[in-house]
């Protein structure tokens, strides 16, 4: 891709967003970094050796190879989205964090391969789907073997299990498969599969009905289940229009639990207000929307 090719006003949106997050996490992560490791800049520090550096390298570099590379290795990338979700099981390798075995190791740095599996069915499922060659009107010989491909991956991340990442990489092949046109009718029929098996997840667990409960009504367990988003609300409301000012949350002093991960929006909120808030919602609108504009101009259907 040459350079002039480049969307200015995504990055411009992209590299807002990720400098904002970065100073963002400095503030949410200083307590939690000082009571765990006794350094307030841990947590930002690891996010900038280990995903903001390494990021920029594999953003430029998928910026230097051509889009057509990926339809190629398709296959081959897909293959090792599965070796790396059978990682997840080996002892010594996988690893537990929260209940899920979802996390792999390596030289001390953890991976949770499930999220590259996302972009692995993407890209998978874009080659087969686009090919010309394949009539998706034919159930039997056109879509069910693409979407058997596709079932290792589903059961994998089942058996972890993290239904929550299973949940989304089903919105992303329903998504995938819409925008290929596949009639509404198989689509009707897959939507209904996936309802039925989600069902069945939360069923033959109880723990998973616990929390979709408490994730809908959080004040029927405000200390155990509940206590999170709940702390969250509170974080959140605190903040107000314009926020407490930047460093001053109080949630993020060990009441708030994964300030530094899952409940940083809520320190953002707090420190920084509704007004703010807003407007970092709509910078990730805008850049799918612009994201979508650019899918739009690509020459092919791939």
């Amino acid at each position: 891709m040459k350079s002039n090719c480049l969307d200015k006003k995504f990055l411009v949106l992209l590299f807002s967003i990720i400098i904002f997050g970065l100073v963002i996490l400095a503030s949410a992560s200083a307590p939690v970094g000082y009571a765990q490791f006794h350094d307030t800049y841990y947590f930002i520090r690891s996010q900038i050796l280990f995903g903001l550096i390494p990021g920029l390298v594999v953003f430029y570099l998928c910026v230097k190879i051509k889009y057509d590379f990926w339809r190629k290795a398709s296959l081959l990338i897909y293959f090792i989205s599965l070796i790396l979700l059978v990682m997840v099981f080996i002892p010594g390798v996988g690893l537990t964090i929260n209940g899920a075995q979802s996390w792999i190791a390596f030289f001390g740095y953890t991976f949770q391969p499930s999220e590259f599996s996302k972009l692995a069915v993407i890209i998978l499922l874009s080659a087969y789907l686009s090919d010309p060659d394949r009539d998706l009107n034919n159930w039997k010989e056109g879509l069910v073997p693409v979407l058997l491909m596709i079932v290792p991956t589903i059961i994998l991340i089942g058996l972890q299990p993290d239904i929550g990442t299973l949940s989304i990489l089903a919105l992303i092949i329903f998504i995938i498969l819409f925008l290929s046109g596949v009639r509404r009718f198989y689509l009707a029929i897959l939507g209904l599969i996936a309802i039925v098996s989600f069902v069945i997840l939360l069923l033959i667990a109880p723990y998973r009905v616990q929390r979709f409960t408490t994730f809908l009504h959080p004040e029927l367990d405000p200390k155990g289940v509940g206590y999170q988003i709940n702390q969250s609300f509170l974080a959140v409301a605190s903040g107000g229009w314009w926020g407490l000012g930047y460093g001053q949350s109080k949630q993020k002093y060990q009441y708030l639990p994964e300030v530094q991960a899952d409940s940083i929006f809520a320190i953002l909120a707090e420190e920084m207000g509704f007004i703010i808030s807003v407007i970092f919602i709509l910078s990730f609108i805008f850049l799918g929307l612009r994201g979508l504009k650019i899918a739009k101009g690509a020459p092919d259907k791939y």
